[in-house]
């Protein structure tokens, strides 16, 4: 009886397992008409935010067919080309502002961004240069000029309260808010949730917050932290400590932990969901 209850635990949980991956994959997977701009914010550094802005593309990169644009907004020597193990670095986000024209093609587009593995292409902040400034207009400007040539924009941003970030959370179809897993990021993420709460009610309803676990083991009681966070109306994740990440080199989904894997590709699939035309308000 006994092997027979375990059978049936394990074929259960094979089965629910099979199922999430399904909806994972059907989600990520759906069509879009314009490109789908995400983009990723925290209150504070070192909260793992270019480490998630990379889990998450590489993640859509994975599952879809379309290109995949990365692109930093965040010029204070931003780690997001590190994390994507990029290194010859020449045009930046402020620069094609004025380069790109309607008539282009994808070819001659991408001829100006750095190509990474796949289907993907990076457009950095800076080209590792102290003092790069990158306003709003520019911004704007360059986002509007790549969009139609990308299925998924996976924006790296400045953290909160910069000018370039609060443009770009008002105009993406998804945001992402990391935290980390600690007392002060918990309670200062909760007032920015409860700032929000006071904006239009698509800016809370399509945010959802990523507590990073910068360290194993960190005593807190995060499911209780997040269903706090949830009361707001945002959306929650934790990501696990991950020692591959936690090293702050380039990202490689192959030395990922199962439980990193498995919670990016959830949130992923929240995110792009949340993005998806049924669901904006």
């Amino acid at each position: 009886r006994a092997t027979r209850t375990l059978r049936r635990t394990l074929s259960s949980s094979a089965a629910r397992e099979v199922a999430e991956v399904t909806r994972t994959a059907t989600v990520l997977q759906q069509p879009v008409t314009t490109g789908r701009q995400i983009a990723i914010t925290s209150i504070r550094g070192g909260s793992g935010k270019s480490a998630v802005a990379a889990l998450l593309g590489t993640t859509y990169v994975h599952y879809r067919r379309d290109p995949v644009l990365f692109l930093e907004a965040d010029p204070a020597l931003g780690s997001l080309p590190l994390r994507l193990g990029a290194e010859a670095l020449r045009w930046t986000t402020s620069d094609i502002a004025d380069v790109v024209k309607p008539d282009m093609s994808l070819l001659d587009v991408t001829g100006y961004l750095v190509q990474l593995p796949n289907n993907a292409w990076l457009l950095p902040a800076s080209r590792g240069q102290i003092g790069v400034m990158l306003d709003s207009r520019a911004y704007e400007q360059a986002v509007v000029a790549l969009r139609r040539y990308f299925g998924v924009m996976v924006i790296d941003c400045e953290t909160l309260p910069a000018e370039v970030a609060r443009v770009a959370l008002a105009a993406s179809h998804g945001r992402v808010l990391t935290a980390p897993a600690t007392p002060e990021g918990i309670a200062g993420t909760y007032s920015v949730l409860q700032w929000m709460q006071a904006l239009p009610r698509r800016v809370i309803a399509g945010t959802v917050v990523v507590l990073t676990e910068l360290v194993p083991h960190c005593g807190l009681d995060l499911d209780g932290a997040a269903r706090s966070l949830r009361s707001t109306g945002a959306c929650v994740r934790i990501l696990p400590y991950d020692r591959h990440l936690a090293a702050g080199g380039p990202v490689d989904t192959g030395l990922l932990a199962r439980p990193t894997r498995e919670a990016a590709a959830g949130l992923a699939a929240d995110v792009f969901q949340l993005c998806l035309p049924s669901k904006r308000h």
